[in-house]
């Protein structure tokens, strides 16, 4: 087996070495951004980006380059909200049950067939709808609409439909049981839908209100 030269393996070391300096103009905005969007609150996602970059530069030697700077970062920040979403689960109660009852309850044409919808309050069709993925001003739209959901719930889509957590991981961190987090899912995923379809789908811009 031919031996790496030492150049080479200095050269291949300094590619995947990660660059701290500038982690806060290359990776700033969108670590405050995922953050904010899960605590709600500017101070603490600030808080959560410092904590994240200081467990970054100490963690340095263990990144392998396997994936972005961002990717490796990211997964510190999730790391670090899962923390403090799972000392939220242990000190308060789902309370956010209601949220959406009267609305979904109307949708519905009976409670003992509630696949049927009663048609004034059924989805439209949405035209072209992947198309939308691609427009940041979708995106836009959509995060208003999240906004405007209970912080548990928005905490709950967000864990499941973005983050990608395990609905047993999700049930386990936030203290809640396997009824009760597809109760607020559902929930969160018809209100997305309504509010996606007066602001984006059926409005005549695509500008939230």
């Amino acid at each position: 087996m031919t031996e790496t030269e030492p150049g080479n393996a200095s050269a291949a070391d300094a590619a995947i070495r990660p660059d701290p300096e500038r982690w806060v103009d290359n990776h700033g905005d969108y670590l405050f951004h995922f953050a904010l969007s899960r605590v709600r609150d500017a101070t603490k996602a600030e808080d959560f980006v410092q904590e994240t970059l200081l467990a970054g530069l100490r963690g340095m030697d263990r990144y392998q380059g396997r994936s972005s700077e961002r990717t490796w970062l990211g997964g510190i920040l999730r790391n670090k909200l899962l923390d403090h979403f799972r000392t939220l689960g242990r000190e308060t109660s789902f309370t956010d049950l209601d949220f959406y009852a009267d609305e979904e309850e109307r949708a519905f044409e009976n409670r003992a067939f509630p696949d049927h919808w009663n048609a004034a309050h059924a989805p439209s069709e949405w035209s072209a709808a992947g198309d939308a993925l691609d427009r940041e001003e979708f995106w836009k739209v959509f995060h208003s609409c999240s906004g405007k959901l209970p912080d548990r719930i928005a905490r709950v889509f967000l864990l499941r439909e973005v983050d990608r957590i395990s609905s047993d991981e999700i049930c386990a961190t936030l203290n809640i049981s396997p009824n009760n987090l597809w109760v607020m899912l559902h929930r969160a995923r018809m209100a997305l839908r309504r509010c996606l379809e007066i602001h984006w789908f059926n409005a005549d811009t695509g500008d939230a209100e």
